[in-house]
């Protein structure tokens, strides 16, 4: 076999080094495949050799343009971002590239997390209360005395259920939450706790007005207090910024049983832990096998598992605080994980 001129053997290395495929470089000089590719493992054996496959129809700087899109807020979807490329790219693109490409590149979808709505004003309340109690110790907030409302219904909670299946298999009695219209009867339930445990909870009966709220206030905030050893003077009252709370009958009450109610920011329950309490006993109630037959039936559970619930339990939430403070002043009072 004759030997190829110099100049074209000089003209495929050049090429190589180029980063054309083997393909590419004998249309331009018509030197068979075989040969070149010689030529590479005799002087170019450190060039990276293609991994094969059909060659990606997006490029880096597309992909780039897609998570920037993503994380600036422009995109949520691969559909989104999908119609967002359709100016940007050459070749058409499904749905279904721009999922695979933005998995290879470290995103996954998720569902979007259900918080309360944050306005500028919220935002800004949320950041001032947490610079007013970034120096509190877990002294301070021994004192502090958490209370909120709750629905809990007769089968089980509003929110998803998870549960592990095989593959392949079908829908069957396991798989399924049952349901019924307004989840089978509910009822309404206050409760409070401190760094002693939990207080005394109430079933709140009818609408929750002002006054039924100041009632409340009378029996179980004060029992517990009772019952905790405690008066007013020794802690601070907390609560959110709902109308009956802040009602003037309510402030009134507050003012003459001598309490100090904490200023709370609105929309803010990942900085109350009793939120984190409502889950502990929601979970104790799902752990019966029956749902209960009536509303009474449930109200049973609900004092027998209220007792269950230890000081400890309280008191690892508290000691949450001085961490969720923290996480409302690095996210400047937005959303934290809490």
């Amino acid at each position: 076999m004759r030997p190829l001129p110099q100049q074209t053997v000089n003209d495929i290395l050049s090429l190589l080094d180029q980063g054309l495929s083997l393909s590419q470089i004998s249309t331009q000089t018509g030197v068979h495949t075989s040969t070149i590719s010689k030529i590479c493992s005799k002087l170019r054996f450190n060039l990276s050799k293609s991994k094969g496959g059909r060659p990606s129809k997006l490029s880096s700087t597309t992909i780039s343009y897609a998570q920037r899109l993503i994380c600036s807020g422009e995109a949520d979807t691969a559909v989104d971002v999908h119609k967002q490329l359709k100016d940007v790219c050459t070749k058409p693109v499904s749905t279904q590239t721009v999922c695979c490409h933005l998995k290879k590149h470290g995103m996954k979808a998720i569902v979007k997390c259900k918080h309360p709505l944050l306005l500028k004003c919220h935002i800004r309340a949320r950041l001032d209360f947490a610079l007013a109690h970034q120096d509190w110790t877990l002294e301070d907030w021994k004192r502090v005395i958490w209370s909120d409302e709750t629905k809990i219904n007769c089968l089980g909670s509003d929110g998803r259920k998870w549960v592990w299946k095989k593959t392949g298999e079908g829908l069957s009695s396991r798989l399924v939450e049952g349901t019924m219209k307004y989840g089978g009867g509910s009822l309404m339930l206050w409760g409070c706790f401190g760094w002693e445990g939990p207080g005394y909870a109430m079933k709140i009966e009818g609408k929750m007005d002002a006054n039924l709220y100041v009632s409340i206030l009378e029996d179980a905030l004060q029992d517990s207090l009772e019952y905790w050893d405690q008066t007013p003077d020794d802690i601070v009252f907390q609560q959110d910024n709902d109308l009956k709370h802040t009602s003037k009958k309510a402030k009134t009450w507050f003012k003459d049983h001598g309490f100090e109610v904490m200023e709370w920011p609105a929309q803010s329950p990942d900085l109350n832990p009793i939120e984190h309490l409502w889950g502990i006993l929601k979970r104790k109630l799902a752990s019966h096998k029956e749902p209960p037959a009536s509303i009474d039936e449930l109200w049973k559970r609900v004092e027998a598992e209220w007792e269950t619930i230890s000081a400890k339990e309280c008191r690892d939430l508290i000691e949450s605080m001085p961490r969720r403070v923290a996480a409302v002043l690095k996210a400047k009072g937005g959303y934290t994980k809490y």
